[in-house]
């Protein structure tokens, strides 16, 4: 990872793909929000040459950022064997399933490297037509999305350890709806003895909007294969993902390379 840090976008020239990566953010900010983008050789090219290739494309889309609070740039998103009850872990390092959440940047990207044997499908819903939605139902419940949540910061109890973060789930910006959800985050919070439990109100919202997200006519599932990068705004698609089983072999495990990326 030191070495990969090193590189600059200048280093890695793409004379023949630098127009596209521009189309492909103008996608991501103004469009439909998400891509799906499919072929690179990684089974042939191994681990190390697939992530300098995808860092290198990260530095065209934009500026990676951080991903936990050690700081790492390219994340690797698989099962490391930790228990999936564990309140400190953070679930994308289980094979569990994961809620509907956005991150902490502009765009997440995800590089497959290996498939699982079943499930794990990344599953994709407008985080715009869920509110019009749920907005539609339940109007009087959209406000509290423009009201602080606390966000569980999955950290461990130790004293000075950043335990929760207020975020704001919803948020106009230039016209345009924003949003940072994270429903597993937002509900596993409560752990802290200096957080109250959800209200009637929080936890009926929560609720129903997870299920206008999960209509099979309003999501989005894609089953990545190696070689897939799959880039999704965050700030107008909400993300999740089904549970999903290895084979048992060591070299034929789920294996995503994850970067966070800031295209402002």
């Amino acid at each position: 990872m030191e070495k990969l840090v090193n590189i600059e976008a200048a280093e890695f020239l793409l004379p023949m793909l630098g127009a596209r990566v521009c189309e492909w953010r103008d996608e991501l900010s103004n469009g439909r929000g998400f891509l799906l983008l499919r072929g690179l050789p990684v089974e042939q090219w191994g681990e190390e040459l697939s992530s300098v290739v995808y860092w290198g494309l990260g530095l065209h889309l934009g500026s990676p950022g951080g991903q936990n609070p050690a700081g790492d740039l390219l994340g690797h998103v698989l099962d490391t064997g930790v228990q999936e009850s564990d309140p400190h872990v953070r679930r994308y390092l289980t094979s569990g399933d994961i809620r509907y959440h956005c991150d902490a940047a502009d765009v997440v990207g995800l590089l497959c490297l290996a498939a699982p044997e079943s499930g794990g499908a990344s599953r994709l819903a407008s985080s715009v037509t869920v509110f019009n939605e749920l907005l539609a139902q339940r109007p009087e419940l959209t406000r509290r999305l423009f009201e602080p949540f606390l966000l569980d910061a999955r950290s461990d109890d130790a004293d000075g350890a950043i335990r929760h973060i207020p975020v704001t789930p919803c948020c106009a910006a230039d016209g345009r709806l924003r949003t940072f959800f994270h429903s597993d985050y937002f509900r596993s919070v409560v752990r802290h003895d200096d957080v109250p439990e959800l209200t009637d109100e929080e936890s009926t919202l929560l609720d129903l909007y997870e299920d206008i997200a999960n209509r099979e006519e309003l999501r989005l599932d894609m089953q990545l294969a190696p070689g897939d990068i799959q880039l999704v705004s965050n700030h107008t698609v909400l993300h999740a993902r089904t549970a999903y089983t290895d084979d048992g072999a060591a070299s034929r495990k789920r294996h995503l390379l994850r970067l966070w990326v800031s295209v402002a």
